[in-house]
């Protein structure tokens, strides 16, 4: 028999036994919303990996509708290039729970904001290097323009400047500490 190399790479890396089985439908539904939720957890902002998608306030909603779970995702500002990955990872994710029918809606109404970052979600971004935004967007300083409370993320001090408005992302700007001379993202209040 002659070696085919096509098809030892497809039976190798494609047609793989390590796949879940897909379940039908009532099994899938079986499956408590907290494990469906646990599982979407895993699924991190491509940028800012220490955040999970529900974390970051991306991932709005999860929930069967009819025999389809669907989960509803809203970007962190028009034309977020992470939107596609929060998306297939989140099919990946549910694939692997072995639901057979997932729906992914991008909803832009209401349009995220900063404030829906919670505490541990700051803290988890200064742990990581970035400060994350003080104020929330309701603060007549955020509403006129006014500069943001902003602190080092590495030595707290408040003695920091910004170097430019823009960032490693579009919701990120570029700051340095005068203390420690550390630059630093800071996560935009938006």
């Amino acid at each position: 028999m002659d070696y085919n190399p096509v098809g030892s790479f497809i039976s190798d890396n494609l047609i793989s036994s390590d796949r879940p089985p897909v379940l039908s439908v009532a099994e899938a539904q079986a499956i408590e919303m907290s494990d469906i939720e646990h599982a979407l957890s895993t699924v991190v902002d491509p940028e800012i990996p220490v955040l999970s998608a529900r974390e970051l306030g991306v991932l709005r909603d999860v929930e069967w509708q009819g025999d389809t779970l669907v989960t509803t995702i809203t970007p962190t500002y028009s034309g977020c290039p992470a939107m596609g990955h929060f998306e297939d990872d989140i099919r990946v994710c549910l694939e692997k729970l072995g639901i057979p029918k997932i729906k992914v809606n991008t909803r832009l109404s209401p349009a995220w904001t900063s404030d829906w970052l919670s505490d541990d979600a700051k803290q988890k971004l200064r742990d990581y290097g970035i400060a994350p935004p003080m104020e929330t967007t309701s603060s007549l300083k955020v509403l006129l323009g006014h500069a943001p409370e902003v602190s080092c993320p590495k030595c707290h001090s408040t003695e920091v400047r910004e170097v430019s408005r823009h960032g490693s992302t579009a919701c990120k700007a570029l700051y340095q500490c005068d203390s420690c001379q550390e630059p630093f993202d800071y996560f935009k209040c938006i």
